[in-house]
């Protein structure tokens, strides 16, 4: 779910700029810093960027360039001449003989009181100039939109390298398995042998050890693991938006694999287990990039 998208709108003058950022999260969590002008479209802009996205955590934001002829500074002629009035009076009402006073020293001390400059700023917005903003906001999503098709090609074949190689760990399991049950036989009957004058029922012996291999067995577990693999590869071809689905079949992976661990009992399988678990982990990792 990371992506970058970014455009730049041209209206009278005027760049608008709009960037957008996504990083991975479990639902949408979007953050707006809009310039002054937009923020009554506010709610308009959550949603559009809401149908468009659907998970990760977005900052959208809308800044306004403009040239430097509106950014310009302009004296308010109206302030200027309503403090000259009252100066003029409140000197005369005093008794103070300001007469002395020429024009670029009247304009420097009244240009220094408050309000006396102004920035022309558009303080409505226009339909014309919400269409221009609308269009570069959808412009910049599907651009972090085509972001996310790329990773999520390079997701694909990432997937599908670890979901083969635990495949294939899984087949290396095999070999192991009748050698596990030989070893473990072989290590309770030199056990026993070793306790002195002890006589036990061999009959009775070889029940128990039939039912102690059989929890060993992980048929069940290589074979729902099989089908778990098998399921992710299915439901990576389905529609978008399977991203939490992966992530719950990830999770039923991680409980076989565990499971066999547990009941290996033997180092070389246990070896495999490991690996697999690596593989996993790093499928576990990536499966929160997926919408």
């Amino acid at each position: 779910m990371t992506g970058y998208g970014a455009y730049v709108a041209n209206y009278q003058g005027k760049n608008i700029h709009v960037e957008v950022k996504s990083l991975n999260s479990k639902s949408l969590d979007l953050n707006v810093r809009l310039a002054p002008l937009y923020r009554e479209k506010e709610m308009e802009i959550r949603q559009l960027v809401a149908d468009r996205l659907i998970r990760g955590k977005v900052d959208l934001s809308i800044w306004i360039e403009k040239n430097e002829k509106e950014l310009a500074a302009h004296v308010n002629a109206t302030v200027v001449n309503d403090y000259f009035r009252q100066i003029s009076k409140i000197s005369d009402d005093m008794g103070l003989d300001i007469s002395n006073l020429n024009a670029s020293e009247w304009m420097a001390v009244i240009l220094r009181l408050p309000d006396t400059m102004t920035s022309v700023e558009v303080e409505v917005l226009s339909n014309e100039e919400w269409y221009e903003v609308k269009n570069a906001i959808v412009y910049a999503l599907d651009e972090l939109n085509d972001f996310r098709i790329q990773e999520g090609c390079a997701l694909e074949a990432k997937f599908n390298e670890k979901i083969d190689n635990i495949e294939m760990l899984l087949h290396q399991i095999e070999p192991f398995e009748k050698m596990r049950i030989q070893k473990i036989r072989q290590r309770i009957t030199e056990s026993l042998e070793n306790l002195a004058n002890i006589d036990y029922d061999k009959n009775r012996l070889e029940q128990e050890m039939i039912y102690y291999i059989e929890k060993l067995d992980i048929n069940e577990e290589k074979q729902r693991l099989q089908n778990h693999l098998d399921y992710f590869r299915k439901t990576m071809k389905e529609d978008p938006g399977q991203g939490k689905k992966l992530g719950f079949i990830a999770q039923e992976m991680g409980r076989e694999i565990n499971t066999t661990g547990s009941k290996s009992n033997l180092a070389e399988m246990q070896n495999l287990v490991v690996k697999m678990k690596d593989e996993l982990e790093q499928i576990k990792e990536q499966v929160l990039n997926v919408l």
